[in-house]
This record gives C-alpha cells, sequence and structure tokens, in this order.
C-alpha cells in the first residue's frame, strides 16, 4: 500500500482516502465508517482498514450502489457471503440494464426529434417544441 497510513488526523485521512472531510463525517453518520474513539484530551486517529472502506464505498458507488446497498456491502465484507453479495449485484445489474434500455428509448425519440428538426424547412412550429407540448412520451412516437 502507501506509506504510513496509521495514527492519521481526519484530514489526511481523507486525502489518502480521496475524499473530503465532510465526506467522512458524513459516513460516519450514516453508519458506513466507525468513529474512532477520542482519547481524552486528543483528537481521533485513523488508519489503513479506514482508508480501505472508504475507498470499498467510493467503489460501490461507482458502480450505482445506493448508501443502503453499500451498508449491506460492507455487512457481508468478510468475503463469506458470496451469495448474498453476487444476489445484491445481480439486482443492481438487472436496474443498470434497465436504465440503459430507458436511455436507449430516450436516445432514439431525441434523435428522431433532432431530425425532424433540422428536415422541418419552413414549418412554423418547432417538431421538438409540438411534440412535448403534445405531451410526447418515451413509450412512443416522438412525432404527435
Amino acid at each position: 500500500m502507501e506509506k504510513n497510513l496509521e495514527n492519521l488526523t481526519i484530514g489526511v485521512f481523507a486525502k489518502a482516502a480521496g475524499v473530503n472531510v465532510e465526506t467522512i463525517r458524513f459516513y460516519q453518520r450514516k453508519g458506513l465508517l466507525p468513529e474512532p474513539d477520542k482519547p481524552y484530551g486528543s483528537i481521533r486517529r485513523y488508519g489503513e482498514a479506514d482508508v480501505t472502506r472508504v475507498r470499498f464505498v467510493k467503489s460501490a458507488q461507482r458502480l450505482g450502489f445506493s448508501l443502503d446497498e453499500i451498508a449491506e456491502l460492507l455487512r457481508l465484507e468478510d468475503g463469506t457471503h458470496c451469495e448474498e453479495a453476487s444476489s445484491l449485484a445481480e439486482h443492481k445489474l438487472k436496474d443498470v440494464r434497465e436504465k440503459m434500455a430507458d436511455l436507449a428509448r430516450m436516445e432514439a425519440v431525441l434523435s428522431e426529434l433532432v431530425c425532424a428538426c433540422h428536415a422541418r424547412r419552413g414549418n412554423v412550429s418547432c417538431p421538438l417544441i409540438a411534440s412535448l407540448q403534445g405531451g410526447a412520451s418515451l413509450a412512443g412516437s416522438a412525432m404527435p
């Protein structure tokens, strides 16, 4: 790993984990990151395990997991619950595929509307605006 990642102040810890201090505090409030004990008259210190945990959270977020889902993944982080983790990933994959299908529909409708706008040749009404005013939906045709 990197140089000594033990006994870090919150600012150094946040930098090592690639986030800001507010993110660390937010994760603590959400229960994603334990808050270390504060020795009498001292400040809290963080270590390599904390850095690893924050990186885990950020990696899971990049895959589209919500904070609640990440909390569940953290509960499974000892690696012995592969079936449960796989089930969570399968649900996320299903969600991603549904979003991709929605995006493909949006792209098709927008592409059709852009083409209609370019081909309007003297029409008074803009096809895009007319379509939106007519309540065009992603499920239906782009044209009213």
